[in-house]
């Protein structure tokens, strides 16, 4: 009954050239990471909307929408979890991270790890021993991988910077783009809480690290500063 109202809700959102749109943007087509996917073609407004609507799904039903070969239905799942754990005493924030690792195989898309991650995961590892997080950075999985530097996020924003750098230094010879451009990211949050911080790690890493890493960590850099860490002048 909820999974026919959900889809009900699901198809009158629904848009053919915004689907099409989307399996472009997520690179869907043969041999690339999003390889399979499908959409709907709805927004992210939409999405969010119908997870808050439907955010007393049993987990059974999560479970459903995470085995869906649909984009949407997984981050709907996905963000039902993040609404569950947001809301949850201490229990049922434990038992949501743990279904959310669990189901890690439907998290597989860069915007899925992004949008609910740090939520579930990054937070509830605040107090907590953080191992997993090297275990998925050494995962031969790329959206472990992506997981375990994204968790840091709620990290950065406690000025806790130690398993950003040491999961970074993990990543920094990563072979694939979204890794680049993740570890990159997470490097530009902590020199928003700290730029000598952040610095001190590039002066370390920076002429060896992949070249679109250290765009992404330098970007809010004064123009000057940017362009001697690209010419190696630091």
């Amino acid at each position: 009954m909820f999974y026919a109202c959900l889809k009900k809700d699901i198809l009158a959102h629904a848009r053919k050239e915004r689907a099409k749109v989307n399996a472009w943007f997520f690179k869907t087509g043969k041999g690339e990471y999003g390889e399979g996917d499908a959409f709907w073609g709805l927004t992210m407004g939409q999405q969010r909307s119908l997870a808050q609507k439907y955010k007393e799904a049993p987990f059974e039903e999560i479970k459903r929408l995470l085995n869906s070969n649909y984009h949407e239905e997984r981050m709907i799942g996905l963000l039902i979890l993040v609404f569950r754990f947001e809301k949850g005493d201490v229990r049922r924030k434990k038992q949501v991270f743990d279904f959310y690792i669990k189901h890690r195989r439907a998290i597989n898309n860069w915007d899925l790890v992004d949008v609910t991650c740090p939520n579930i995961v990054g937070e509830w590892l605040i107090n907590k021993p953080r191992a997993l997080l090297y275990r998925f950075a050494r995962s031969k999985n790329l959206w472990e991988k992506r997981i375990a530097i994204l968790a840091t996020y709620r990290f950065i924003r406690r000025d806790d910077f130690n398993d950003t750098f040491a999961i970074a230094e993990l990543l920094l010879n990563d072979e694939h783009d979204l890794i680049h451009k993740a570890v990159g990211w997470m490097l530009r949050e902590v020199g928003k809480r700290s730029v000598a911080t952040e610095e001190a790690f590039l002066k370390k890493h920076y002429k060896h690290m992949p070249r679109t890493m250290l765009r992404y960590a330098i970007e809010k850099f004064p123009e000057a500063r940017r362009r001697a860490y690209l010419k190696g002048t630091v």
